[in-house]
């Protein structure tokens, strides 16, 4: 059987990067694209990255002759590949726009931005806990006039290390949750050889990116409901988003109020059972196990558990009755794994199982 031929637009940056390293060999998809900047067209990849590569892996051979298209030249790059993944690094209504374009042009777009997270007929997708939001796509490709394209996107990198565990626990109606995020530097694109104001440094501040977390899992949490979706009303969440020194992996400190208060053990076995579509059709990068529970008090820990399952996988620890809430735990998730271009690339192949590249 062929593969699919993909392309990635935004290529040169640090999530375009983990793009390629993430669809090497990719029994699904074939990269036939790399695109970006008008300033990049025209050069081999290696050259339009230079010294830019930021994963600890080496560049792949395959991509290194590749010559990079612009990626505002559609019609070109929709004539050599059947979908793109969206990476780009532009101001969001430039990005609301590119996407639209491709989509309209019957190149339907699986993307890492935030641009189209809030347009009403677009899916925000964590597969295992709404893929039933995919069937918005119908009247999407309405709106648009599309018989094959539209857009799906991934929800912000910082909700995913909390809103996976809670997911399980809304059937004892989750009243209130106050979550504090420690965010990884490659959030922000960067490295340590990038930004060494980090070392040894804490930011208590990361733009838009609190708002995001206490409005993305309603969006996660909400339903379909006439060609649109609509957020949950509930519950009332309120997070602060902190810079931390570490290479990657999102950390959550979170508290959680119950209408219907479980006991420690219904928590865990509700993590533990919890899984979704990508695991029922056995999907390249769905985790084997989606939550998985440490015992011990010092864990998850970044630099020993962010790459579990490739990076897929969300921990969780330290689960605990609390004084105010009725309970805290912490949970981690991969940021640009899990969190960004693994997360895209888990849509995309459910979208491909599930027939909406056809």
């Amino acid at each position: 059987m062929s593969k699919m031929k993909v392309g990635v637009i935004g290529a040169t940056g640090m999530v375009g990067q983990r793009f390629l390293t993430l669809l090497e060999n990719h029994p699904y998809f074939e990269v036939t694209v790399l695109a970006a900047s008008a300033r990049s067209a025209g050069k081999t990849y290696e050259e339009a990255v230079g010294n830019r590569w930021k994963m600890t892996t080496p560049m792949p051979e395959q991509y290194k002759d590749m010559v990079v298209m612009d990626a505002a030249k559609i019609e070109e790059v929709g004539k050599l590949c059947s979908f793109v993944f969206c990476a780009v690094d532009m101001k969001k209504e430039e990005i609301k726009a590119l996407e639209e374009a491709y989509a309209k042009a019957e190149i339907p777009v699986v993307s890492n931005n935030s641009a189209n997270r809030w347009t009403p007929d677009v899916p925000m997708v964590i597969p295992e806990i709404n893929d039933a939001h995919l069937e918005v796509i119908a009247a999407q490709r309405k709106r648009l006039g599309t018989k094959r394209g539209f857009i799906a996107v991934k929800p912000n990198c910082s909700i995913q290390s909390y809103v996976p565990a809670l997911t399980p626990l809304r059937k004892y109606g989750i009243k209130e949750v106050v979550a504090t995020t420690y965010q990884a530097i490659s959030g922000a694109g960067k490295t340590f050889r990038e930004w060494p104001e980090m070392i040894d440094n804490v930011i208590p501040f990361i733009g838009g990116e609190e708002e995001k977390s206490e409005q993305e899992p309603l969006r996660v949490w909400g339903k379909v409901e006439n060609g649109e979706i609509v957020k949950a009303d509930a519950p009332i969440i309120t997070t602060q988003c902190i810079r931390v020194p570490v290479t990657d992996g999102h950390t959550a400190a979170v508290f959680v109020r119950f209408e219907n208060k479980p006991t420690k053990e219904e928590i865990l076995n509700a993590w533990k059972n919890f899984s979704g579509k990508p695991q029922e059709l056995k999907l390249p990068h769905a985790p084997e196990q989606f939550i998985t529970y440490f015992e011990e008090d010092n864990r998850p820990q970044a630099k020993l558990d962010r790459d579990i399952y490739g990076g897929m996988g969300v921990t969780v620890g330290r689960l605990r009755e609390d004084t105010v809430y009725d309970y805290k735990f912490v949970g981690l998730s991969h940021n640009t794994l899990r969190g960004a271009a693994g997360g895209a690339v888990l849509i995309a192949e459910l979208l491909y199982k599930e027939g909406y590249f056809d």
